[in-house]
């Protein structure tokens, strides 16, 4: 997948760019101003220091979010790794929800539970707008 991705419409591109600087704003965040927001999203069970975690976490996010925006050319690798990230982070989603921790206005478990439903759009998101999907179709 080095080769060079399947053309990038304007809709993909505009949302791959998007998708970028999300992830660039939440990395920062994991950083700054939100880092205890982002430590409440931490299984208690997850064996790694939960600060040290977020700060990993947001360096991880930092570098996925600029190489979606910088790397068009290694988009569809990257739109593979992104995907696997989201999913990657999942269980901290759903030891959110099931811990009952607040974070993110995150207050019920109503609310916990919807946010988990929006990490398959995610995934969705990251494949789509890289044009990952599309190529992996393409090799077969």
């Amino acid at each position: 997948m080095t080769g060079v991705p399947p053309a990038d419409s304007v809709p993909r591109g505009v949302a791959r760019v998007g998708l970028g600087l999300g992830l660039v704003f939440a990395g920062i965040g994991h950083l700054t101003f939100a880092r205890e927001e982002f430590q409440a999203q931490v299984p208690s069970w997850f064996p790694v220091d939960t600060d040290l975690t977020v700060l990993a976490s947001g360096a991880v996010e930092i570098a996925l979010g600029t190489a979606l925006v910088v790397l068009p050319r290694w988009r569809v690798a990257v739109g593979l790794v992104v995907a696997a990230f989201f999913v990657v982070v999942f269980p901290g989603n759903v030891g959110q929800w099931l811990e009952h921790r607040d974070g993110f206005g995150l207050d019920s478990d109503t609310k916990r539970l919807v946010r988990l439903a929006f990490q398959p759009v995610l995934v969705a998101w990251a494949l789509w707008s890289t044009g990952a999907v599309k190529a992996l179709r393409a090799r077969r």
